[in-house]
């Protein structure tokens, strides 16, 4: 719609050439001004891991700056607020109103772990379970538990779920990503206290991640992999023993 709205605004910058009230060059600049804009709003509507902040406010200008004129003479925004709050997702492709309601899964998985009747030795499922969306710095949810606070089982859980999701080929909203690139977003992850640092060194030397990418990911996804350009790399103690 965006892109069809651009077109609109295209069309009245040669009508107005055609009036006299531009001159070619103005008009030139004009147009490709608005087809470099909508290049950018494209891009901006991929989703990514994060945008930067002079994303966010060319999309707010952008939005202030383009009109087209419908037929009854009224002038129409190119790009409504609506969808430039959208555009301006700065890390995935959910606004805030749209996350919290997926953020609400969590909350009816522990509810319903919590009503079934494990065995004493699975009584912990719910709290593993719930934890994977959890951060060691406290920021996470639903209840905002530090490292401390989790148990070791919980923090694999978030390491595994992020993971997954990263390599995931079957998820509409996004592409999945090769083994290279999830591990860098993921070392970043972890020397942003999202995920438990020590944890994802062993994941890391134990090589988990190719095992699990031999055996469910395409082989397009599994390229090389130089553990030193992981963000945050930590090379194994002196006498580590891999498993």
């Amino acid at each position: 719609m965006v892109e069809l709205r651009f077109e609109l605004v295209i069309k009245d910058i040669e009508i107005a050439l055609l009036k006299g009230e531009l001159s070619p060059e103005q008009a030139q600049q004009k147009r490709q001004q608005a087809l470099d804009d909508i290049e950018f709003l494209k891009k901006s509507n991929t989703g990514s891991e994060s945008m930067r902040d002079e994303h966010v406010q060319r999309i707010a200008q952008i939005s202030q700056q383009y009109a087209w004129v419908s037929s009854k003479g009224d002038e129409q925004a190119a790009v409504t607020p609506d969808e430039a709050k959208n555009l301006s997702i700065r890390y995935g492709t959910l606004n805030n109103e749209e996350r919290e309601i997926i953020n609400h899964h969590i909350v009816l998985t522990i509810n319903l772990l919590e009503q079934l009747p494990w065995p004493k030795h699975l009584r912990n499922v719910p709290e593993y379970a719930g934890g994977h969306h959890e951060k060691m710095d406290g920021k996470g949810y639903p209840k905002g538990l530090t490292r401390d606070q989790m148990s070791v089982q919980a923090r694999c859980m978030g390491i595994a779920d992020i993971f997954e999701a990263l390599t995931a080929s079957d998820r509409p909203y996004k592409k999945a990503k090769t083994l290279s690139e999830s591990l860098k977003i993921m070392g970043s992850m972890k020397l942003g206290q999202h995920i438990d640092p020590d944890l994802f060194d062993i994941f890391i030397w134990e090589k988990v991640y190719l095992q699990y990418a031999q055996a469910y990911l395409g082989a397009e996804q599994i390229d090389e992999v130089d553990v030193t350009q992981i963000p945050g790399y930590v090379a194994p103690p002196e006498g580590y023993v891999l498993a």
